[in-house]
């Protein structure tokens, strides 16, 4: 009999180590260029809006949107235990656009209406590793 799958959880490399450490610090940072004033994800070494290589890491609201989601009624490997569970895209009120979970409501077409807004809140996975997920703002 084989053992049950384990969730694949993200591997910070030194790109995406302030993201990390951010979420472990519940705090929501992506990279900010200083040329454009513009934010942006995913991390890289350049702005994908103006090109510039001025950037830094900044704290975001946390605030966001719902944009679109799929429920998944088939899990993948180690969230057997999560279903329903729902693969959202939420633009952030900053604008950069994240791929995350829906939590702390009932995962249905009828609470997950577009535009709903939302807040980050942060699931503290293990020592090293809290994953940014988002809820129905208070």
């Amino acid at each position: 009999m084989t053992s049950p799958a384990r969730k694949q959880l993200p591997t910070p490399t030194p790109e995406t180590a302030p993201y990390w450490e951010g979420a472990k610090a519940h705090e929501l940072r992506l990279q900010h260029c200083n040329d454009c004033d513009k934010p942006f994800f995913y991390p890289r070494i350049f702005c994908p809006i103006c090109l510039g290589d001025n950037v830094e890491w900044k704290a975001m609201s946390g605030k966001g949107t719902l944009l679109t989601y799929v429920l998944s009624a088939r899990p993948a490997p180690g969230f057997e235990e999560e279903l329903p569970y729902a693969i959202a895209i939420v633009k952030l009120d900053e604008g950069p656009h994240l791929m995350s979970n829906i939590v702390e409501t009932e995962i249905t077409p009828e609470n997950l209406p577009a535009g709903m807004a939302l807040e980050v809140v942060f699931d503290d996975v293990n020592e090293t590793i809290s994953l940014p997920k988002f809820r129905p703002a208070s």
